[in-house]
């Protein structure tokens, strides 16, 4: 009966489980089962304290699966920082050796595929951290895994069980993988187009990687097969050399973009100038759009929006009613409500 058994999948009595996160691009999971409470005393007891021989196995001292049966897992996509201590990409077993005050050691492990910690050998150790456990005074009856404070380029770990919860922090250099990886994309041919030149040199833009931004920008302005002069890259050209302090070139440099420019385009531009307080520059964009598209929607409107921002609402009351048919329809209640702020010297832009 028990080689049968051991052919077929059954049920486990500590359900598996597995949560993930991604941080930046990067994947974290922990793969783990679930053991219950069911009354019995967890700290101190079932999960013992310290290192223990489990009277079985070659492991003389051994410390806590984190779970139940298998080994509890932790695989990370890329390089991660757990409480300061770097980790390479890759998978590890998580073993847990909680101590009566509070600390906990929590160790990395290279050997990922056996059951529980029973041949748990310190020499796989990958890295060992202390960490601080909470008691609550709540219960959590089946050991929970969970990523808690979440943010752009962090995420604690907690494990709940009974009445502790144990967290450790988790960082993650996002802009470095990021960068790391679009330089690999540009390699294969993801890279042949255009359009990912352009996205490369604008998230490096984003992060302060001028250089690196400008380097993408060119290659795909010019010195390829796929190179050519658009609004896009030179408009982002423009707005690196601005942000390194080269004005002159930046100005010149948008001045051949302008031409290329479609209405929205421009008007999105326009907005992005008046946003940081650049108003001349942003009246002369939207007047460059009015002239070179003919009126078309948004041009007017992005007009009005540029006179506005310099407190000049007479002239952005005049661009305003210039708006054409080519106004979508869910725009014109809008603009009604903006033609009576203008009449009242308010600006339409947002505060």
């Amino acid at each position: 009966m028990s080689n049968l058994r051991a052919q077929i999948t059954l049920p486990t009595s500590s359900p598996e489980a597995e949560v993930s996160q991604r941080i930046g691009i990067t994947d974290i999971t922990i793969h783990y089962n679930r053991p219950y409470v069911k009354g019995r005393k967890i700290w101190g007891n079932l999960v013992p304290y310290g290192f223990n021989y489990l009277g079985f196995g070659t492991a003389k001292a051994a410390p806590w699966r984190a779970g139940s049966d298998y080994n509890t897992t932790i695989d990370f996509s890329h390089e991660v920082s757990i409480q300061g201590h770097k980790v390479p990409a890759g998978k590890y077993a998580l073993f847990i050796a909680p101590e009566e005050n509070g600390e906990v050691i929590i160790i990395l492990s290279s050997n990922t595929s056996s059951w529980g910690s029973y041949y748990y050998d310190e020499k796989e150790d990958i890295l060992r951290f202390k960490v601080t456990s909470i008691d609550k005074t709540t219960s959590t009856e089946m050991l929970t895994y969970s990523f808690d404070f979440v943010e752009p380029t962090s995420a604690t770990v907690s494990l709940h069980w009974s009445t502790k919860e144990i967290p450790f922090k988790i960082d993650v250099a996002v802009d470095k993988i990021v960068i790391a990886g679009i330089s690999n994309d540009l390699r294969n041919p993801k890279g042949f187009q255009q359009s990912t030149w352009d996205s490369a040199a604008n998230y490096a833009f984003s992060i302060g990687e001028l250089d690196q931004a400008l380097q993408w920008i060119n290659a795909s302005i010019e010195g390829n097969f796929f190179s050519k002069e658009t609004f896009i890259n030179l408009s982002l050209k423009s707005k690196i050399l601005e942000k390194q302090g080269k004005t002159t070139e930046a100005k010149h440099i948008l001045q051949r973009a302008i031409p290329l420019g479609n209405p929205d385009e421009l008007y999105r531009l326009g907005l992005g100038l008046i946003a940081d307080g650049q108003l001349d520059k942003a009246l002369e964009i939207m007047q460059a759009n009015v002239k070179n598209n003919d009126g078309a929607f948004p041009s007017h409107y992005g007009l009005a929006r540029a006179f506005s921002a310099k407190n000049d609402f007479k002239n952005a009351l005049i661009a305003l009613e210039k708006t054409g048919a080519d106004t979508p329809a869910h725009f014109k209640p809008r603009f009604a409500k903006y033609k009576a702020q203008l009449k009242k010297e308010e600006d339409i832009n947002p505060a």
